[in-house]
């Protein structure tokens, strides 16, 4: 299953945001006005994903969810409220995606006979190479 089309469902309609004071930039503004933008995404109650895609999500997201499955993104690096919403959108979408993403199964490889050749007569070169440094054997 592909999951290339996660932008163009509308998750906005389930997310819930929330604004607090933060560091970065802005000096005595960053101070004065909430600017960090915190988003929340409860993973189990949505409508929007699949049962196969919220078990892939709380499996490999495991780590960055809350006991009830909320994915939380946070985002303080601009100065405005508004690009700190956008980053954390857009970090959330990044998230989700690369989550969703199957990686491809290896298929194991043999070498190739001059692969294998150029192997072996590199191993014997090193070993003549080594064997040379050795004090003659005088009886």
């Amino acid at each position: 299953m592909q999951y290339k089309n996660i932008r163009n469902r509308s998750f906005e309609k389930e997310f819930r945001f929330n604004t607090a004071r933060s560091g970065g930039p802005g000096g005595q503004h960053a101070n004065k006005t909430e600017t960090q933008v915190e988003l929340r995404f409860n993973i189990p109650e949505s409508q929007i994903l699949s049962n196969e895609e919220k078990q892939r999500l709380l499996k490999k997201l495991s780590s960055k969810l809350t006991k009830e499955g909320e994915l939380i993104v946070t985002a303080e690096s601009k100065r405005s409220q508004v690009q700190n919403k956008e980053e954390a959108i857009e970090k959330f979408y990044t998230m989700v995606e690369k989550a969703l993403k199957r990686r491809k199964k290896r298929i194991p490889t043999k070498p190739s006979r001059a692969a294998k050749k150029k192997r072996l007569e590199e191993k014997k070169k090193h070993s003549e190479k080594k064997a040379k440094r050795k004090p003659p054997d005088v009886k």
